[in-house]
């Protein structure tokens, strides 16, 4: 999820860290905080895997700054890791956003709609938090006013998503 953040941020454009980490914290800091001793090696990991280059440049005020920049083989990464999402970024609803807010990259509609219609597979199956054998429960099924909201919410964040999927297919399908 951070390599992602990081290729699909340096697409956008050239950042130094401290920028780059707060726009990583703005997308997921608010499921994972990111720290230094996270970000900078992964930083290291994709320079050393030719995916991000370094330039240094005058600082406006303070000392020169290292401003990080996305390669050819970065941009070839980010859009490969966009077109073909591991299962988890389609399932873990945090990694999710964070492929969705790069999937623009993706210049080709179908592509995105691939992806796309993935991720409506996934949340179309079946699927509760809590199960009697083989029957998935839902709501109703408790007493528990807390369950009952852990299920309402979720189930009315998923209809949204659901039909902001199928209109967004239906878009990029059209436009296809």
């Amino acid at each position: 999820m951070l390599e992602l953040a990081i290729l699909g941020f340096l697409h956008d454009e050239p950042l130094h860290g401290y920028e780059l980490r707060k726009r990583i914290a703005a997308l997921t800091g608010h499921v994972r905080p990111i720290a230094d001793g996270t970000l900078y090696p992964a930083i290291k990991r994709l320079e050393r895997a030719g995916l991000l280059g370094r330039d240094l440049q005058p600082g406006t005020l303070a000392a020169p700054r290292h401003v990080l920049t996305l390669s050819p083989a970065g941009r070839g990464e980010l859009l490969r890791r966009l077109r073909e999402p591991e299962e988890l970024f389609l399932t873990d609803e945090n990694r999710w956003f964070t492929l969705l807010a790069f999937l623009r990259h993706l210049r080709d509609p179908a592509e995105q709609a691939t992806v796309l219609r993935r991720r409506l597979t996934f949340l179309t199956q079946p699927a509760s938090f809590f199960w009697d054998g083989d029957r998935p429960l839902r709501a109703a099924d408790f007493d528990d006013p807390f369950r009952q909201g852990l299920f309402t919410i979720a189930t009315a964040t998923s209809r949204a998503e659901i039909r902001w999927l199928r209109d967004t297919l239906a878009l990029l399908e059209s436009d296809g």
